[in-house]
């Protein structure tokens, strides 16, 4: 999967980046995100921290303001910073940079799910440890896997059919393997998610390199109001369109079970996309659910070829039908 990078600004154009590129310091040097955002916050407001690579050891701090990140430099630069136990930090003014392929050359790369400005749009970065995510691999590991045509999948709860693009109610395939209880429970504790929800449905999808996601809404006579993936393993860019009324064709189809409407066919369209890091949780309610197509481009190679070696899995959990009843919004 394609990993965001992070470049030199152009020759006079450090000031005016909001991101720094800071080294030795994340969680691989015993330093939370939270610990390095509490840091740097005494320059100004910092909208996130973020794994600049997989070392760990490695972190971007983005700014609401350039000016922050420019005192930040000049400040801890080369020095000791008391804040981050005395470690000397090496930074860099940093600027996002879309990947060199065609599909994402004319769409920016957010960090945040804020800044798309999609409605019922959710990322809350670090929603599991690196620990809970290795032991979450492990057992899916153990799991049992459905081949489809370029990825495989394990179903739990109910069984998606890929040739009705709906889910059976009457084949319950068991409660929700334990290896998920910590993931459900600290999602029923979050402040913003309603007290009511019960998700039931789970899918593990296994995506080797370079293997997408068409542009697809997933199925509304199968799934609820919200969905929720979590990413594991790898990182990826997940892009969304949205299509202006009558300037489309829809095209039923099925692409991995997921029902498709025809973005060839389509004239006006608004592009955007996120990158979501490992161990990220994103959640697709409202608009964000039932008006914007997702999906992750498709590579014959990486732009990045040490992530070539890296898969992408995602744990996709949601409601299914039997729930319909039930009234859940998000606020």
């Amino acid at each position: 999967m394609v990993m965001p990078r992070f470049v030199r600004p152009k020759e006079g154009d450090s000031e005016s980046s909001p991101n720094l590129y800071v080294a030795n310091c994340g969680p691989a040097v015993g330093l939370s995100f939270d610990t390095i955002a509490s840091a740097f916050s005494s320059f100004g407001e910092v909208k996130g921290v973020y794994a600049a690579d997989e070392s760990g050891a490695r972190v971007i701090v983005s700014f609401l303001e350039p000016a922050s990140a420019h005192s930040a430099f000049i400040a801890l630069n080369g020095r000791p910073c008391p804040h981050l136990g005395g470690r000397s930090l090496h930074i860099r003014h940093s600027i996002l940079q879309p990947p060199s392929c065609r599909e994402m050359a004319s769409v920016p790369v957010s960090l945040n799910a804020s800044d798309l400005n999609i409605p019922g749009l959710y990322l809350f970065h670090d929603f599991i440890s690196v620990v809970e995510e290795g032991q979450l691999l492990q057992a899916v590991d153990t799991g049992s896997w459905i081949s489809l045509s370029k990825r495989r999948v394990q179903h739990y709860g109910y069984k998606f059919c890929y040739d009705t693009r709906n889910v059976d109610t009457k084949q319950h395939l068991g409660a929700l393997p334990s290896f998920v209880s910590f993931i459900l429970e600290r999602i029923s504790l979050s402040p913003d998610i309603p007290e009511t929800l019960d998700l039931d449905q789970l899918t593990v999808n296994e995506y080797p390199p370079g293997v997408g996601l068409s542009p697809h809404i997933d199925t509304h006579s199968a799934f609820e109001g919200l969905i929720f993936s979590l990413s594991l393993a790898g990182p990826c860019i997940m892009e969304f369109r949205r299509y202006t009324a009558g300037s489309w064709v829809p095209k039923t189809a099925s692409i991995s079970g997921m029902e498709v409407e025809n973005p060839n066919s389509c004239s006006e369209v608004s592009g955007k996309a996120i990158y979501l890091p490992p161990r990220s949780m994103l959640l697709l309610s409202g608009e964000a659910r039932c008006a914007w197509h997702h999906y992750i481009p498709h590579h014959k190679f990486s732009p990045l070829p040490v992530l070539a070696l890296v898969d992408w899995i995602a744990l996709v959990m949601s409601t299914t039908v039997i729930n319909m009843l039930q009234s859940k919004t998000w606020p």
